[in-house]
């Protein structure tokens, strides 16, 4: 079964009700064929990180935002495990400190940006603080919007600067986040995951459909796409990232440096 990747990107000013967008695999997919095909993906995965680690003129910045248990950090385990972690960097945002609250909220973002020839992946980012700020009321709407506009100056600065800029918005079910915050309770192996808030956060979650659905709309574009993800179902999920990131880095063109030395030339005693 072949799969569009454009029918998941969110384009430039389009309007996105969530609602209406798949949170499960297509009929006619199996759980078996996409591990077959996410494995193939991945070996070519593998090689293109390998060149745009050795060119070391561009780097991928792979940002992950969804509901608590939504399976950021699953993607960063499963789909993530066939690249070199030489060339990887994976950053988790917490709750700002007190010295990052006394600066903009982008200043603690811009230093886990990728140097040339990395991959860095955001575990949560940059937009939580236009998601949890706006639902519990800790920004107006206008500071909203406003951020909205220095994210996206932002991400364009980055662009700019030779860092390609992937969005990932993992679109889970209100029934699959209640089985998997089900689950952590009933396994004791997974119990160290719940917490408590996260019940609080699921009572909001009319609220933060409203929240994310106004930013996908607000910050999607040409140089920093969203793409919503459908992520009920894990092994689709790794299938869709595994094959964006290789189309985006087939996109990016990396090459193996080449020399100016004589190479043909030299033996080894």
């Amino acid at each position: 079964m072949k799969v569009d990747l454009s029918d998941f990107r969110v384009r430039p000013g389009e309007p996105v009700k969530l609602k209406h967008l798949d949170t499960h695999a297509p009929d006619g997919l199996s759980s078996e064929q996409a591990a077959v095909q996410t494995a193939q993906w991945q070996e070519r995965l593998a090689r293109l990180q390998d060149r745009l680690y050795a060119e070391a003129k561009q780097s991928l910045l792979v940002v992950l935002q969804a509901r608590d248990a939504g399976g950021k950090d699953g993607t960063v385990k499963h789909v993530f495990e066939a690249v070199n972690p030489q060339g990887i960097i994976v950053t988790s945002f917490k709750v700002p400190s007190e010295q990052e609250r006394a600066h903009d909220f982008l200043w603690r973002i811009h230093a886990h940006t990728p140097a040339a020839g990395m991959i860095a992946v955001f575990n949560r980012s940059h937009y939580e603080d236009v998601l949890v700020t706006r639902v519990h009321e800790l920004i107006d709407k206008k500071e909203v919007h406003r951020r909205y506009q220095q994210i996206c100056d932002f991400e364009a600065m980055l662009s700019s600067q030779g860092t390609r800029v992937l969005k990932l918005y993992l679109h889970i079910s209100k029934d699959e986040q209640r089985k998997r915050l089900q689950d952590r309770l009933d396994d004791p192996e997974k119990r160290w995951k719940f917490n408590p808030a996260d019940l609080e956060e699921r009572a909001r979650w009319s609220d933060y459909t409203d929240a994310y659905q106004d930013t996908l709309e607000a910050t999607s574009t040409e140089v920093a796409p969203w793409y919503v993800i459908p992520a009920d179902q894990k092994w689709y999920r790794n299938l869709l990232i595994s094959k964006l990131l290789v189309r985006t880095l087939e996109d990016m063109d990396p090459r193996y440096p080449t020399s100016k030395l004589d190479l043909e030339s030299i033996q080894i005693d």
